[in-house]
């Protein structure tokens, strides 16, 4: 499959060094959601930050539910022993409300294609990053894979797969439910990296690549690409290609961060009778697919 395709040029991205994204150009507070610019800087760079996606209350009331449920105490430090505790299944109100705003709907229409992806229930896991020196022991690079086949061990990690019409994930979202500043463990995002991944999937086909392939593959080499930081205040969601390549770091600060890591899911399987979105209009430009 590969084979009948020369890789395509990569489109121009906005960054030339790592940076920390609060002055990321941000999305305008109407229904309409993104311009044109920012899909276009989307499709080249793989993510694009929305502030004010979700009211600071909904962060508000969602900490607190987070903290009640990590055992430990906001206010003394000496009970935050762990880098980091993962929390897992979230659908209380706070959490529902702040991934279905009228702006993110209309970003993920926009992304997405109207009518092809589901309304998030809840944000589902999250890993709460405390200041630490021990090391977390979750911080590799990464995509996000979405599926196993039936000859798979469903159990083991390394055997879920992606494939090039990103199959089970419309797209990684990230939601800072706590103010991120470069020193809170902000996620590190490879710039650009969604194309060197679309050419790596292009050849595995409809079953795709499992984990361990990718890995052995180090993430199609994209250590080469420029990093940057999903930083920002509470109430900040960036929507990112589900190729990306992404990764936690230790949180060397003095506050604790919350975020959530959820997929948006499709609707339905990749249809091409469909205009191609955003997200799959950056698979065809990285490999000169027809998709």
């Amino acid at each position: 499959m590969g084979s009948l395709f020369e890789p395509g040029p990569r489109p121009t991205s906005r960054y030339t060094r790592q940076r920390e994204l609060m002055d990321y150009p941000t999305m305008p507070n109407t229904p309409n959601a993104l311009t044109q610019a920012q899909i276009d800087s989307f499709i080249a760079d793989g993510f694009v930050r929305i502030d004010n996606a979700f009211p600071r209350e909904y962060a508000d009331e969602g900490r607190a539910i987070l903290w009640r449920d990590t055992g430990c105490d906001p206010n003394d430090p000496s009970t935050w022993t762990k880098p980091v505790i993962r929390l897992g299944g979230y659908a209380d109100a706070p959490f529902r409300q702040a991934a279905n705003t009228p702006l993110l709907h209309a970003a993920y229409d926009q992304l997405v294609g109207k009518g092809r992806w589901l309304a998030p229930q809840g944000l589902g896991t999250f890993p709460i990053r405390f200041p630490s020196t021990e090391a977390p022991g979750d911080d590799g690079w990464h995509i996000d894979a979405s599926f196993t086949l039936p000859t798979d061990d469903a159990s083991d990690f390394f055997s879920i797969r992606a494939n090039i019409t990103s199959k089970g994930r419309a797209l990684l979202m990230l939601f800072l439910f706590s103010d991120v500043k470069e020193n809170d463990a902000p996620t590190r995002i490879r710039v650009g990296s969604h194309l060197d991944m679309a050419r790596f999937l292009l050849p595995y086909g409809e079953d795709g690549a499992t984990m361990r392939q990718m890995m052995a593959g180090n993430f199609a080499d994209t250590d080469r690409c420029p990093e940057a930081l999903a930083a920002g205040p509470a109430g900040t969601v960036y929507l990112c290609h589900p190729f990306l390549v992404h990764a936690a770091q230790p949180n060397t600060g003095n506050r604790v961060k919350f975020m959530a890591q959820p997929p948006l899911i499709p609707a339905h399987g990749f249809d091409p009778g469909l205009p191609p979105s955003p997200v799959q209009t950056a698979i065809r430009q990285a490999c000169r697919l027809v998709l």
